[in-house]
């Protein structure tokens, strides 16, 4: 496929979700309509996300189908993007998540006097401007997408989740738009740099990563300090994760599910894209303050997990214990533990967008998101638990699922350089099994019981609270959930099995990325 040929299908991700949003805006009557629109638009551009996957050479240039246009040309500023082998697989995810959202939302009940069409919107445009994040190579462009990109998901969580949305919402949006402020800072610093450089100031991000990489260490830490700030609010990191947890419980399902498994990603992107090309010498130096953080997110995330009562909170806990393990891969400066912490991204992903839609599949079933009021919903919904305990599983990173080499790459790579660091997170390790699999027993095993679900009568599928003395059909999944669960679950599986066209993709850029930080060995 020739240059301009790849360049209309970058062009193309960018412009597809966006047309969609303001297509579907404009069906705020019709629900129905709306839903078929969106998911039309939505399955398009997974389509074209594959093709462009297909022309990515992972041989080829780091970044591919580029392009660029002027858009502040007294400032060298551009409207550049182009995607590398990170970018891909994020852009290739949030793809195949978007669909799948709003087919497991398809018969969700929006609050009241709020359309399908406002909430479906916000979904597609949430889904342009992230994409343009991981496509953006001008680094005022990152910066503006890095804080634009808040709106639709300031908007979802705050009118369509739950009691405490406003406050989560709030919470969520004033942590990364203030942690943007502080990347600009940096970022105009960068700018200053190449003017007195070049004796003209740019944005470009391959032109910055080769003036900031020469400038003394002590100028590179300011720099890095302030993406790196940026970064660690979005990803998030212990001590700046406490918006995450408030997030995801008053998100709905759906959005939790782009929140945790996408937006997220943009800070641990970010450390791989812009922190260790740019500032090598300040990100080896400061090294050991980030393996601090991701180690304290493993332990922290993983113990405050299990003491969660709420389902949602649970999985925002596991996944700040993730992104430990991701910081660690990537900071301990072997190619298998950056390698480790790109199929981690991914994988994250896929395991817990899985999991967080099973989670809302018991939900809709159970009314409730406390994990109290389940028990024994093996009996009723076997098929429900059979592809909670394959989620569950892959989270806890079980050998034969998706999550398992990423896991394995992080620790087997950063041993050699980092050991403490690396047995301190392999203790991570063992509480995931404990929290996982006590979650999935409390919910699906032992008696019926709770508020929703006391006692089975009346016939399998259909149980009877007392107190009211109603009865209520509990019923196993659905063929449109089925159809929803069962490309994550062919992944979990298939990656599990065979993760080299994904590891394929990604090893060349890490392997750049090593290059930029003089480490081309993969070690010290």
């Amino acid at each position: 496929m020739t240059s301009s040929s790849s360049s209309i299908l970058l062009i193309a991700l960018l412009v597809i979700p966006l047309v969609g949003a303001i297509v579907v805006a404009f069906l705020r009557d019709n629900d129905r309509l709306a839903k078929q629109t969106a998911l039309g638009f939505s399955i398009v551009e997974l389509a074209v996300a594959i093709a462009s996957w297909a022309a990515y050479d992972p041989d080829g240039a780091r970044l591919q189908q580029y392009f660029s246009v002027d858009w502040i040309p007294a400032l060298g500023v551009h409207l550049s993007f182009g995607i590398d082998g990170i970018a891909l697989v994020m852009i290739a995810v949030i793809g195949l998540l978007v669909p799948l959202v709003i087919g497991a939302g398809w018969t969700e009940k929006l609050p009241a006097e709020r359309s399908a069409g406002g909430f479906l919107s916000l979904i597609l445009l949430q889904q342009a401007l992230t994409v343009g994040v991981f496509a953006a190579t001008d680094v005022f462009l990152f910066y503006v997408l890095f804080e634009v990109m808040l709106i639709p998901m300031y908007f979802l969580i705050g009118n369509y989740g739950g009691a405490r949305r406003q406050y989560a919402a709030v919470k969520f949006f004033l942590y990364s738009f203030l942690g943007g402020l502080i990347m600009l800072a940096s970022a105009i610093g960068a700018y200053s740099m190449a003017s007195d450089e070049l004796g003209s100031g740019t944005f470009d991000w391959a032109t910055l990563v080769r003036v900031v990489s020469d400038a003394p260490l002590e100028n590179q830490i300011w720099i890095f300090l302030g993406f790196f700030l940026a970064f660690a609010v979005k990803a998030p990191l212990v001590p700046l994760h406490t918006w995450l947890p408030d997030a995801a419980a008053e998100a709905p399902i759906g959005v939790a599910v782009l929140l945790v498994g996408i937006l997220d990603k943009v800070g641990t992107f970010g450390f791989l894209r812009y922190l260790l090309p740019m500032t090598p010498e300040a990100s080896k130096t400061l090294a050991p303050l980030v393996l601090v953080m991701g180690v304290a997110g493993i332990l922290y995330g993983a113990l405050l997990a299990t003491m969660q009562r709420d389902m949602k909170r649970f999985i925002a806990y596991v996944s700040i214990a993730h992104f430990g393990f991701i910081a660690v891969g990537i900071f301990a400066f072997s190619a298998q533990s950056e390698v480790g912490a790109v199929t981690y991204m991914l994988n994250h992903s896929i395991a817990t967008g899985m999991l967080i839609l099973v989670i809302g599949m018991v939900i809709v079933r159970g009314g409730s998101t406390l994990i109290a009021d389940y028990g024994g919903m093996a009996k009723l919904t076997p098929v429900l638990a059979g592809f909670f305990l394959v989620a569950g599983l892959a989270t806890l990173s079980l050998p034969g699922t998706n999550s398992f080499i990423s896991e394995f790459l992080v620790l087997i790579g950063s041993y050699g350089n980092e050991p403490v660091y690396t047995i301190l997170a392999t203790v991570g390790m063992i509480l995931a099994a404990m929290y996982v699999l006590w979650l999935y027993q409390r919910v699906f095993h032992g008696p019926v019981r709770g508020n929703a679900l006391i006692d089975v009568a009346g016939g399998p599928g259909t149980v009877v609270a007392p107190e009211i003395g109603a009865r209520k059909a509990i019923l196993d999944l659905s063929g449109r959930e089925k159809l929803v669960l069962a490309p994550l679950l062919a992944l979990v599986v298939g990656i599990g099995f065979y993760p080299a066209p994904v590891l394929d993709v990604i090893t060349p850029t890490v392997n750049s990325t090593l290059d930029a930080v003089g480490i081309s060995d993969g070690g010290n």
